[in-house]
């Protein structure tokens, strides 16, 4: 698993970014911190996530994670970039009829290979993003050609 992660936030992530550096840096990661860099409520989360994204695309031995207040924004523009494969994680989903749901943050490994991990930092107090992050970290792609045979579809999609 890559050892390498890239992370940036905007405003609505930059406590939560903090928090998780620290994290992943007791646990041997190495963090680079693409920003913001202090807080300002009128930053652009595209200003972040970019480099983010752009390194990840540079490196397959790296990982990316992005906050901010949903995590949607900042994965469309994660997404924007080849190669990249940006998912969103605001909870685990818990149907009231009772069905059983699989752990989205494990599937969108083992099935998507997603090299991108965005957290929305106004779903997720700091004890469940850290959690996410973890299992997220901890869980390999399968590798099942079927896997592999749509994520070489995915690839080719605007060439």
């Amino acid at each position: 698993m890559p050892t390498k992660i890239h992370i940036g936030a905007d405003h609505a992530g930059f406590e939560l970014k903090k928090e998780l550096i620290d994290f992943l840096q007791k646990k041997d990661y190495e963090v680079i911190d693409h920003g913001a860099f202090e807080y300002d409520e009128n930053d652009d989360y595209p200003d972040f996530i970019f480099p983010v994204a752009k390194e990840v695309s540079l490196d397959q031995h790296s990982f990316g994670i992005v906050i901010g207040g949903s995590g949607q924004g900042e994965a469309i523009v994660a997404n924007r970039i080849p190669g990249i494969r940006a998912v969103v994680f605001n909870g685990q989903y818990e149907p009231i009829d009772g069905r059983e749901v699989p752990q989205e943050i494990i599937t969108s490994r083992q099935h998507n290979d997603a090299n991108v991990l965005s957290l929305g930092a106004r779903f997720l107090s700091i004890e469940e993003a850290k959690e996410a992050v973890e299992m997220w970290l901890d869980t390999a792609f399968s590798g099942d050609e079927r896997h592999i045979r749509r994520i070489n579809k995915i690839d080719q999609i605007g060439m």
